[in-house]
């Protein structure tokens, strides 16, 4: 059963690249296929479901595309489970009319905590359960749009995440194309490469993650230098507790969606979409970097974090974010904090402890034990740990914030483009050594030293990168070049025109089937 309710407030591409016999010639079947569509539908409103991975930075940039998709004049129907629709932050009034969110019940699995409904939830070694779990939802989703057709109201398109690769085969049964929509970093999808490409050159051993893909056609220093980062991403292509790999997953989805979207742009990564469209042999649409806007205090209290920003010297501060689902443990947490008290600058830290925060052998440690004893007494008057919500868009764009110390997922990392701060660098899984190490090359950040092994830190790697970031006079140049993307991306026009492109995608290639 699902349930719908409100919240608040290019081209078609062969099926199978390994297997189509037009692989060798996709620009000109691509071509072929535009021809044939161009002009259906032109102008008309289209009807969009949305459905996100269980996880809130998949799922808030879904709602940022929504949002600019019901903007347009287009419906859009966002699915999820219930207590995650209940945890998104409310739509403007304006565009509810056209965004509505829809409930699907998610299923129990044995071995995942009782009202566990996202990655926020659970600890990092119950995860594959949730995917598990969300496998289960592709009855409700059946359900739901059989009743949709029967209604009248036939989605023009299914946009999903990575792992969803039930929903291309359910939604072809209903007459609705697919396209998938990744929010990670768009080089990490060029490294890990298609089916094709890792067939020809198979990665068995964690070493062969530590170099850059021979599907790379140019000098390239994409690759995972430490070993522990290496091994992540090569159990990636292994078989989990779901009964899929990641890996699997995201293959099925690129062999059966018609188009593949991207939060990212040119301007961040040139020459990577038109790469990706080589690699994966599918239409590719930047949808641009998709910023979320500053909520204003309006009639309610302005949070304290804010509250205390604003009695701060201009650009004085470094924020401290981590994300909600990093990997960490006390000791992580311990060094972290002594290494901000040793660089001795002004710091707001946003230490979100959700349950799933920590692995199941430690979970039980208190809010008392997460810091070092005395810490907060030692640097009172100049840091300030937060663990409830902080709205970090407006933390980040508050004029006492200077500098930010984050884990480089992608979605914080564009958050801090906004803002044109320099970064003090500390990546764990995913794609965020990856970006660390490309906004290292910028010369935007710099990274926290760290064991070329395990990944390891210690205390004085972090106080040494921070006051290189923050007092030493490298500063000034990464906060220079910092501002320089910064005045690149809040091209406003620049980045709607993606938005456009991308209605333009979907509007020519529904009905190529």
């Amino acid at each position: 059963m699902w349930v719908e309710h409100s919240v608040r407030g290019k081209n078609k591409f062969c099926r199978t690249y390994s297997s189509s016999p037009c692989h060798q010639s996709f620009r000109a079947c691509c071509a072929a296929m535009e021809e044939a569509a161009a002009g259906a539908g032109a102008g008309a409103a289209l009807e969009v479901v949305v459905f996100p991975w269980l996880a809130f930075g998949h799922m808030l940039s879904f709602l940022e595309l929504s949002k600019r998709l019901a903007a347009r004049g287009h419906a859009v129907a966002f699915l999820s489970t219930p207590r995650n629709l209940a945890r998104l932050p409310p739509v403007p009034p304006h565009l509810s009319p056209r965004l509505r969110f829809v409930s699907l019940p998610l299923p129990r699995v044995d071995g995942l905590p009782e009202g566990a409904e996202s990655t926020a939830d659970v600890p990092p070694d119950k995860i594959e359960l949730l995917k598990k779990a969300m496998d289960g939802l592709a009855a409700p989703l059946a359900a739901f749009l059989a009743d949709a057709v029967a209604a009248g109201r036939r989605p023009d398109w299914i946009v999903h995440d990575f792992c969803h690769h039930w929903v291309p085969p359910i939604a072809g049964g209903h007459g609705v194309p697919c396209a998938v929509f990744i929010i990670v970093y768009a080089t990490f999808m060029a490294f890990l490469g298609p089916r094709s490409a890792n067939a020809e050159h198979p990665r068995a051993a964690t070493e062969d993650f530590a170099v850059a893909p021979r599907w790379i056609p140019f000098p390239s220093t994409i690759a995972y230098r430490r070993r522990s980062e290496a091994e992540w991403i090569a159990a990636a292509f292994r078989a989990n507790a779901s009964g899929v790999s990641d890996m699997d997953r995201v293959w099925r989805l690129f062999e059966r969606c018609r188009l593949a979207i991207y939060r990212s742009c040119d301007e961040v990564e040139p020459g990577m979409f038109a790469l990706l469209a080589d690699l994966f042999q599918q239409p590719v649409v930047p949808a641009g970097i998709l910023l979320p806007a500053v909520i204003a205090d309006g009639d309610g209290e302005r949070p304290e974090t804010l509250r205390w920003l604003d009695n701060q010297p201009a650009k004085s501060v470094i924020y401290v974010a981590l994300g909600s689902e990093a990997p960490l443990t006390p000791g992580i947490l311990h060094e972290l904090a002594l290494g901000l008290e040793l660089a001795g600058v002004r710091f707001l830290w946003a230490l979100r402890r959700p349950s799933g925060m920590f692995s199941a052998a430690i979970d039980a440690v208190t809010d008392d034990d997460l810091l070092p004893a005395g810490f907060e007494e030692r640097t009172r008057g100049r840091g300030l740990v937060h663990t409830g919500w902080v709205p970090q868009v407006a933390a980040l764009a508050h004029g006492a914030t200077g500098a930010f110390l984050t884990h480089c997922g992608w979605g914080s990392t564009i958050e801090s483009f906004a803002s044109g701060h320099p970064l003090v660098m500390l990546p764990f899984v995913l794609d965020q050594p990856l970006v660390a190490r490309d906004m290292a090359e910028r010369g935007i950040g710099v990274e926290v030293a760290r064991d070329e092994g395990d990944g390891s830190f210690d205390r004085d790697g972090v106080a040494a990168a921070v006051r290189r970031v923050t007092v030493d006079e490298e500063g000034k140049a990464l906060a220079s070049n910092a501002m320089k993307l910064r005045e690149v991306l809040m091209d406003q026009g620049r980045q709607e025109k993606y938005i456009d492109d991308l209605v333009e995608h979907l509007r020519r290639y529904r009905g190529c089937c």
